[in-house]
């Protein structure tokens, strides 16, 4: 992400088992909330690269569709986000049922500069098993038009009424 003008992150599913949030997402069951106001309990270098890239012009945005009611995961994820949006990002929200008619790809990804794509694999259980790479042109114009449908009709983070 070191040299893009754009970056796009699509995701489509209702709970990940990634390693690095399992502590996390136990300490939010458990109750615990980040503060906002004490930046240095939540910064981590994922959002310097963020926010490093921002400040130089970039423009980063996340799309998500969820479905509703929302799993408990991604009210995980929705009371995080506020980390995201501090380092520069733009996040929007999509009710997976205003998703239908939509082309979407089978997976995850990430989307740079429009042309290449990082997608993400995921197993049943949202434990990651791998990515693949590619700079195939008929697979970035499909991410490409996914990722700017969604945008279009998702909502921005401050005004998405989690259900």
């Amino acid at each position: 992400m070191a040299r893009c003008r754009t970056a796009v992150h699509l995701e489509m599913r209702d709970t990940y088992a990634v390693d690095y949030e399992e502590g996390p997402f136990a300490d939010w069951r458990a109750g615990f909330r980040h503060d906002p106001d004490d930046r240095d309990s939540w910064w981590r270098p994922w959002l310097d690269l963020i926010q490093d890239n921002v400040q130089r012009g970039a423009v980063i945005r996340r799309a998500r569709i969820v479905s509703e009611p929302v799993s408990e995961y991604t009210r995980f994820l929705y009371d995080g986000t506020f980390t995201n949006i501090a380092a520069g990002e733009q996040v929007r929200w999509l009710p997976r049922r205003r998703a239908s008619d939509i082309a979407l790809p089978g997976n995850d990804f990430w989307l740079f500069d429009e042309q290449w794509v990082h997608w993400n694999h995921f197993a049943g259980d949202g434990s990651w098993t791998g990515e693949e790479i590619t700079d195939d042109p008929a697979s970035a114009k499909l991410c490409t038009e996914a990722f700017e449908t969604v945008w279009t009709r998702a909502t921005p983070h401050d005004q998405y009424d989690i259900h």
